[in-house]
């Protein structure tokens, strides 16, 4: 017994040096606030303060963060984690994020690091077979952090000043991530959406279609056909993956697009509203103020205040 306690105080003890490293490491690699992109589909962050919901989309990606806290929001679902957990994204999808802890002191820092499906379907087959191939699987969600996955981060993070040593050990590094990821607890999640059969990989075959038709109307029964599904099972399915409903989804990527247009294109509301697929300007108005909190020009303002006060 004496000597499981030491073994877990070892092993405590590793944990705790390699979170300090990890958060040594990104201070010293983001000196400032925002977002930096130092290896190839690895991003570092730091924000010095709390945020309120920014909209963006997820992606298939592994996310750590070494101080601070953060929350998710998909369709109604909420996750949180913080340096004693990791998120795991697994289909692109409209979110809502926010920073929950962070100060100038002890500034939020985290690690987001883009998986190959390609190579994660290479892995698959000999660590977890095809079992439970059909099982349904949401597309974020939050473990626990083990040394198994602190471990091959910190390394990765290690690499980005030994630029001669990248070429080799960098996808040593990821392959191993993607080893530890299948094995713990989410591997059938990340191997559904590698999985070329299965609802899960269909889900993301219609994530796809409704994102390049999102300004098209909706046709369930066509985009159930195209995947080989009845409507009440791609219904079913989907919201089971996404949190959301075909046409919530299709109404998020439509928003978060107009949204893109005033903001990046100058066009006012009418305009971005016909562009995204809208026919009732009023309509628009509504679902973008339930969505974020402001009419469209008051929201655009703000946002473009906020950076301009960024920028100063």
């Amino acid at each position: 017994m004496l000597e499981r306690n030491m073994e877990l105080s070892r092993e405590e003890r590793w944990m705790l040096d390699s979170r300090e490293e990890l958060i040594e490491r990104l201070l010293a690699l983001i000196p400032e606030d925002g977002e930096r992109n130092p290896l190839p589909g690895v991003f570092l962050y730091r924000t010095s303060a709390t945020t309120e919901y920014a909209h963006g989309d997820s992606a298939l990606a592994f996310c750590v963060i070494a101080q601070g806290s953060k929350e998710l929001m998909v369709g109604h679902d909420l996750y949180r984690y913080d340096p004693a957990h990791y998120l795991l994204s697994t289909i692109d999808l409209p979110v809502a994020s926010r920073v929950l802890t962070a100060s100038p002191e002890q500034p939020y820092l985290s690690i987001r690091i883009d998986l190959s499906p390609v190579l994660v379907g290479e892995m698959l087959p000999a660590i977890c077979g095809d079992a439970d191939a059909q099982r349904a699987a949401t597309a974020l969600h939050v473990s626990a952090l083990d040394m198994g996955l602190l471990d091959p981060t910190l390394r990765l993070v290690r690499l980005i000043d030994r630029p001669a040593e990248t070429a080799v050990l960098l996808p040593l590094a990821l392959r191993e991530i993607i080893y530890r990821l299948l094995l713990g607890e989410q591997g059938q999640r990340l191997g559904h959406m590698a999985l070329l059969n299965g609802s899960a990989h269909r889900i993301a075959q219609a994530v796809d279609i409704l994102r390049q038709e999102y300004a098209q109307p909706l046709r369930i029964d066509a985009i159930a056909q195209r995947l080989g599904m009845s409507i009440s099972g791609f219904h079913h399915h989907f919201k089971a993956v996404t949190a959301m409903s075909p046409l919530q989804f299709q109404k998020r990527l439509r928003l978060q697009e107009a949204r893109r247009l005033m903001l990046g294109e100058d066009l006012d509301a009418t305009s971005a509203a016909y562009r995204v697929g809208y026919e009732d300007v009023s309509h628009f108005n509504r679902e973008y103020k339930r969505l974020f909190g402001a009419p469209p020009i008051r929201d655009v303002l703000r946002l473009r205040e906020v950076s301009l006060g960024e920028a100063a």
